[in-house]
């Protein structure tokens, strides 16, 4: 009796490996030409309404014209980006599950987390989307008009300044503590959940400086309420042509954007990629969306699936060292 039980259990392992088996071989043999042939869709891990969700449904609404299918943004927010990055890490490499982030997941999480349920490494690039310029921006009434100023004012007075950020391992967050390590200063975290109330208490004076993207800084830097010293970029903003650089004023490779974009489980076919790639990159030059994704304060940026691989590896150099020398964690 337990024998037959045994070789009951041995046989429905072998069916279910065999159904997994068959499901796989699937993905891998689809005619690119005919994907996609049902609902595609695009997870993005972190919560609706901000530039993160907004981007990636400006790009859905386009494949959805384009293939003539269903695109379906799913907002799966949580844990710095790792519950969404992770169930897309689990769907079946057959591109019918995306994954359109910002950083985190693709390029600070795993130096910021101990454990991880994905690889980041393992995710196929795709493409990325767009990039946001960030700034240093400081309260109104700071005691310093320029970045020369506030390094001068921060080396007198250690530890005395404190700056808000988006929260813990946030570009926000690892761009300061850049700045801070580059220009031989201490600085005091501050962390708030999300740029918004951020700002505000940048705006009330409860916080000295904060970095943080143009959309969310240049209407308050216009209105007075705050002021923009520095530009985080490489060249400076057709926005604010009249704000130099980091770079410009002496911290040489100072770079910091927020990105976005999108990859597809790992081991998905590289036909399914390129076909993936080939129509969000064509959507990305269109000047229509050009001009959607600018009034966002994003650049459309696009490119094979190669550049992003180069560009999100430099990327997570980038970070990882800033995690590593700050001693960044998840937590307070």
């Amino acid at each position: 009796m337990a024998s037959r039980t045994i070789k009951a259990r041995n046989l429905l392992a072998c069916a279910w490996t065999l159904v997994l088996l068959c499901g796989t071989v699937r993905a891998q043999q689809q005619d690119p030409a005919s994907y996609p042939d049902k609902p595609v869709h695009i997870v993005v891990p972190f919560p609706a309404g901000g530039t993160a969700d907004a981007l990636p449904r400006i790009v859905a609404e386009r494949l959805r014209q384009r293939w003539n299918q269903p695109i379906i943004v799913e907002n799966r927010a949580g844990a710095g980006g790792n519950i969404g990055a992770g169930a897309v890490a689990a769907s079946a490499p057959d591109g019918y599950t995306l994954l359109a982030s910002a950083p985190g997941p693709f390029a600070i999480n795993d130096s910021l987390y101990k454990h991880l349920s994905y690889d980041p490494a393992a995710f196929e690039p795709i493409t990325i989307l767009a990039e946001v310029p960030n700034v240093l921006a400081v309260r109104k009434d700071f005691p310093a008009q320029n970045v020369e100023e506030l390094v001068a004012y921060a080396k007198a007075n250690p530890g005395k300044i404190n700056y808000g950020s988006q929260g813990r391992g946030t570009t926000s967050h690892l761009t300061a503590e850049m700045f801070a390590t580059m220009a031989g200063i201490k600085i005091t975290h501050v962390a708030y959940k999300g740029s918004a109330p951020a700002l505000i208490d940048l705006a009330a004076g409860v916080v000295d400086l904060a970095f943080d993207n143009i959309p969310f800084t240049l209407p308050l830097h216009k209105a007075g309420q705050i002021r923009i010293l520095a530009v985080a970029s490489t060249k400076r903003l057709e926005q604010l042509p009249e704000i130099p650089t980091l770079q410009e004023i002496g911290l040489k490779d100072f770079q910091s954007v927020t990105w976005f974009a999108m990859a597809a489980p790992g081991k998905t076919p590289a036909p399914i990629v390129e076909r993936i790639n080939e129509a969000v990159d064509a959507i990305l030059r269109d000047p229509a969306v050009h001009a959607q994704f600018l009034v966002l304060g994003a650049k459309p940026i696009g490119g094979s699936p190669a550049d992003m691989a180069k560009f999100v590896a430099a990327e997570r150099k980038r970070w990882g060292e800033v995690i590593k020398s700050a001693n960044i964690t998840p937590e307070e």
